[in-house]
Parts: structure tokens; sequence; C-alpha cells
């Protein structure tokens, strides 16, 4: 692994060490118990380096994460918990044969499929599948949210003992595709050698209205049963930018 990359997943984890995957777990579980109870078996769509597919095993699930990033899936590897399966897929073109009681998509993955197409073959994946009343649940950028707060530049530092990072966002709005392009420009300094790396990153991000969301599941086979904001459980609205949805395969 080269020093750039090492700076790079230093850069990450520095980035997101305040996150809290035990509350997201337990807020996950709550969601599964009471639209679900029964549930057994999850798919995570973006897995990632398995946090949460570990945190959901301790709980009794058997897993399978689907990730298109095969270094993640070589992270989550190396210390998968039991009962958790990692596999390097396209959530959009994917074929596992098996089929599962919920799927999971989370960290606003769903909002990375700003084509239709996309959209319409990740739900259709997902819908095959689930078992009858299989739930699906994910989160997305929410457009109430956006057209009322605006993304705009912004500039964030982060440090600790090893690395001192300064991130630029610069988003650039596209209001006819529901899409704002977030262009990251990333320098990673080595404090123990003054050794830096540059890192330019595009990410496009689709924003969702209930009506769209609506649409597209009854196109492909859900309803949607619940909405609510990620994590805090309050009602979407104009400043909610993140809004979970709870789907049930018909």
């Amino acid at each position: 692994m080269d020093a750039n990359f090492k700076l790079y997943s230093k850069y990450y984890d520095l980035l997101y060490r305040d996150k809290d995957y035990l509350a997201e777990t337990n807020y996950l579980v709550s969601l599964i118990e009471q639209y679900r109870p029964q549930s057994k078996s999850i798919i995570e769509l973006g897995s990632g380096t398995g946090k949460h597919a570990n945190l959901l095993s301790a709980k009794g699930y058997q897993i399978v994460g689907l990730e298109r990033s095969a270094e993640m899936v070589e992270i989550a590897n190396r210390s998968k918990a039991a009962h958790v399966d990692f596999k390097v897929a396209n959530i959009a073109d994917f074929e596992i044969g098996q089929s599962f009681d919920v799927a999971l998509s989370l960290f606003h993955v769903i909002s990375y499929l700003t084509n239709n197409q996309s959209l319409i073959n990740t739900f259709n994946n997902v819908h095959r599948h689930l078992n009858t009343g299989g739930l699906f649940i994910f989160d997305v950028w929410h457009s109430a949210a956006v057209h009322f707060q605006v993304p705009e530049k912004r500039t964030k530092t982060l440090r600790d003992e090893n690395i001192l990072a300064t991130r630029h966002a610069d988003p650039v709005i596209y209001p006819e595709l529901n899409i704002v392009e977030v262009n990251y420009d990333i320098v990673v300094e080595d404090l123990g050698n003054g050794q830096q790396t540059s890192i330019s990153e595009q990410h496009p991000m689709r924003h969702f209205s209930q009506p769209e969301l609506e649409l597209l599941a009854y196109a492909t086979g859900f309803e949607i049963i619940h909405t609510e904001e990620f994590l805090s459980k309050a009602s979407p609205s104009q400043n909610t930018w993140g809004v979970c949805y709870i789907l049930r395969k018909k």
C-alpha cells in the first residue's frame, strides 16, 4: 500500500471518526422490529468497510454486503464478523441467488444513482432479492432542504495527532436534473514528516422529493410505508437534509 493511499485512508478515518455506527445500527434495528419483526436476513447495498454489517450481525442478523470498491471489500473482509459475507458488486446490476427479509442502503448511496435507468435497475434488483413483504430501507438527499438551504462553498479542517486535512467543497447545482455535483479539493499533511497529498473528487448527488420516490416505488413493485429524518425520526421538512424511506415489497 503506497504512502498516498495510507494518507487518504487516514483522512477518511478522521473525517468519519465521530460517526456513531452503533446508534445508527440500533436505529435500523428499531425500524426492522417495528415494520417486519420476524426478519433474519439482510442485504446491504454499498456496505463500505463493513461497520454496519458487523454490528447488525451482533444483533443476530445474517448479512450480505455489496460494495463496488474491491479495496473496501478487502478491508471489510479483514475484520468481518460471523454470519457476514461481503461481495464486490454494482448495486444497479447484481445477481447473488439469495433472497432476504430486508435490504438496506445507507449514507445516501441511492443519491449517487443520478440517472433514471440506474435507479430503476437498482430497485428492480432489490425487489427480486427480497422475500414477500420484505423491507427496503434507505436514506437520500431531500429536495425541499436542498432548495431551501442551497449548497454553498465550504472549507473544513480536520486534525489529529498524525495528520492535518483541509477540504474545500465547491458545489455545482443542476436544478433541472435534481443533481448537486460536489467538487472536493483535499490536502492531507502527514504531521510526522510534512508530506502532503492532494486529492480531487467529484460527488454528483441526486436529491429526491417524496412524490418522485412514490412513483419509482410504484413502478418497481414497492409501496412507501413510512418516511422520517434519518436517526432523529423527525418528520421531513425543508430543514431535513437526509430522509429515511421505508418501502415494502408488494
